[in-house]
């Protein structure tokens, strides 16, 4: 009975996880952005414009609604905040 239940719940969850549209999944794996904290390497890019800031032992932060992530990066030996539009955005975790 408990195997049934949980076969259940698996497939409820997988069927609404494939209802939804790509954006909504986009947005769903974004939101644990917010959370985690680490290394990580992100990329800007639009069109031949490519720009790459690193993240050591920090945070990026996004803010759905407004459609940014938010970060402190080193460049040039200084560190910057950066605000960078989400729909451009690439973050790779550096292990």
């Amino acid at each position: 009975m408990k195997r049934l239940i949980l076969i259940f719940i698996l497939a409820s969850v997988f069927a609404l996880l494939v209802a939804c549209s790509e954006e909504q999944q986009n947005k769903i794996s974004r939101l644990g952005v917010s959370w985690l904290e680490g290394d990580y390497k992100v990329t800007f890019a639009e069109g031949s414009h490519l720009r790459t800031w690193t993240v050591r032992d920090s945070k990026v932060t996004s803010e759905s609604v407004k459609g940014y992530y938010y970060f402190w990066a080193m460049e040039n030996g200084k560190k910057i905040y950066v605000q960078t539009p989400i729909a451009r955005t690439y973050i790779e975790e550096i292990k």
